[in-house]
């Protein structure tokens, strides 16, 4: 793997309304933190699931900026799991790494939002990310990497706990036309390797996190009982979960979820 980056940290669901997202998630039995509001300059706001090492964000555009424009170009065609989040050790020198392999980084950017702890104790979350190239973005999933400056104001205990029972990501599961090569390609950019198991073609991320797949959209909606005319044809489709409570597979803003008990 790429020095600093440890695996995946999270995965983003862009949403166009971001209060009927949270409904819809929290119907599913999720336990989602209160709407974080991002730094000016980032034009967004999110609501986060957290889990043990890794979680997933719902995150909606709020003013238009620069640094949101490729998720406002997302989110004019549709709603889904937009991208992926590597866990880095330092943005810095992850970028830099990036950038002596030849590939155009983009970054460190840093920013940060208000926490409220209680009603009279707010503190901030802070992060820095970079992202590869737009252009590189395997299976149309776009990837960067997230630094937790202030990883207590993110896991917060009230918040790892769900009616649901998931306990961690396993999976991002990404529809392509081509997946050996989409998979391919995000073995190159993460340095990593592939594997194959039946359709999909797995990248892993790291020791103990989430792989990233592909497969052809029909193979994935098979996963999950779903026609195949829900899920993109090329990009993020859908999100395995790991639970301790069997729950039958569910959709979501734009995206397919499926839960996996041991």
């Amino acid at each position: 793997m790429l020095p600093t980056i440890l695996g995946l940290d999270h995965l983003v669901v862009a949403v166009r309304d971001l209060d009927a997202a949270a409904r819809e998630w929290a119907a599913l039995g999720f336990t989602l933190s209160p709407r974080g509001m991002h730094s000016t300059h980032m034009g967004s706001a999110n609501h986060t699931m957290m889990f043990g090492e890794d979680y997933l964000e719902l995150l909606g555009v709020l003013t238009p900026q620069p640094h949101n424009e490729a998720l406002r170009a997302f989110l004019a065609t549709r709603e889904g799991l937009e991208r992926a989040a590597l866990a880095t050790t330092d943005a810095e020198a992850g970028a830099a790494a990036l950038r002596a392999r030849g590939l155009a980084a983009t970054g460190p950017v840093h920013f940060g939002r208000p926490v409220p702890l209680s009603e009279d104790r707010v503190t901030e979350a802070r992060f820095s990310v970079f992202h590869w190239p737009r252009e590189e973005a395997p299976g149309g999933l776009r990837l960067f990497a997230c630094q937790h400056h202030t990883r207590e104001a993110v896991w917060l205990p009230a918040l790892q706990s769900h009616p649901n029972g998931v306990t961690r990501i396993t999976r991002a599961l990404v529809a392509a036309r081509d997946p050996a090569g989409a998979a391919a390609s995000c073995a190159r950019l993460l340095e990593g390797a592939v594997r194959a198991e039946g359709a999909l073609h797995l990248v892993p991320t790291g020791p103990g996190r989430a792989e990233i797949g592909f497969a052809p959209r029909a193979a994935i909606a098979a996963l999950g009982g779903v026609d195949p005319q829900r899920l993109p044809e090329e990009g993020g489709a859908a999100i395995q979960l790991a639970t301790a409570q069997p729950r039958p597979p569910a959709f979501a803003s734009g995206t397919l979820i499926l839960f996996e008990s041991p």
